[in-house]
């Protein structure tokens, strides 16, 4: 029982929970996910089981879509609808063509300040704990990307939206700062993963199908294969013969490989002709004798 489970997390649960729960289904020693969603998102939640659980760092870097909606005139200390409400502001003067113009500015930011209601820690404890005994850390901001920045509806307050963004972006802050930005407030009202590491909500699976899929003894059929798990990581098939070599971790450089362009992921990964996953290399850190070093092996049983 080694690979990558899709869950679609539903609301009012936290990501620990699923995994939890998910842990118990499969009776697996390990499982970790790739990305927390907050207790009140719904979607996407890559499961890395067992073994797969060394792949979970190169899962965690990739592309994230959430559709979303963000409601004008309201302010919370969370930045979204499970918060305490911190005002209430008329949104009457805001303009459709005003929110969209927002809309086409914030989707060009590079750097977002964290929010106070997070999982980042400080001194070892999550900045979420510290803001409920009413200690507010604020980190400094952080560079982040935003591809793709969509209104799929307007209909006032509510703001309908499509986002496609890198690791480590929050849409609720992202929301808040476009309510500032607008001078009524804003929050995040309700949010839905539809996307992560390549996964879509097609891949997804529900706790209650799982445990269904568990009983029938029919499991296996949503386990992804690690060897196919890396989506959004270009791959090399090599020989027996560098197959040993990558095993037994010598050296390899890109040459060997086959490569004649440089490589623009972070990662290359290594798959043997039984396309079992061997490898992944660090593109990022060749040296000077075209070497690309190892990130992880991975043994063939």
């Amino acid at each position: 029982m080694n690979g990558v489970v899709v869950v679609d997390k539903p609301a009012h649960i936290t990501s620990a929970q699923v995994v939890a729960r998910l842990k118990k289904i499969l009776r697996a020693k390990k499982v970790g996910h790739t990305g927390t969603l907050d207790p009140f998102a719904t979607g996407v939640l890559v499961c890395c089981v067992n073994a797969a659980t060394r792949v979970a760092r190169f899962l965690m870097h990739g592309k994230k879509r959430y559709e979303g909606v963000m409601q004008l005139g309201i302010r919370t200390d969370t930045q979204d609808a499970t918060g305490r409400v911190l005002s209430r502001q008329s949104h009457a003067t805001v303009t459709d063509q005003e929110i969209r113009s927002a809309f086409r500015r914030f989707s060009k930011i590079t750097w977002q300040i964290p929010p106070a209601f997070s999982a980042l820690k400080h001194h070892g404890e999550p900045l979420y704990k510290l803001a409920r005994k009413g200690v507010f850390v604020q980190k400094p901001s952080r560079p982040i990307s935003i591809y793709k920045l969509e209104i799929v509806d307007v209909e006032i307050p509510y703001v309908h939206f499509d986002v496609i963004c890198s690791h480590g972006t929050y849409v609720r802050t992202l929301c808040s700062d476009i309510g500032e930005y607008l001078g009524c407030g804003a929050s995040l009202v309700q949010l839905c993963r539809t996307e992560n590491g390549g996964f879509t909500l097609e891949d997804a699976f529900s706790l209650n199908t799982l445990e269904r899929l568990a009983r029938s003894g029919k499991l296996s059929t949503c386990i992804i294969p690690t060897s196919d798990a890396l989506r959004e990581i270009p791959e090399v098939t090599v020989s027996d013969k560098l197959a040993k070599k990558i095993q037994h971790g010598q050296p390899l450089s890109y040459t060997e490989l086959g490569i004649v362009e440089e490589v623009k992921s972070l990662w290359l990964k290594i798959i043997d002709g039984q396309r079992n996953l061997i490898a992944v290399l660090s593109t990022s850190k060749k040296n000077g004798n075209g070497v690309y070093p190892y990130a992880c092996v991975f043994p063939v049983h």
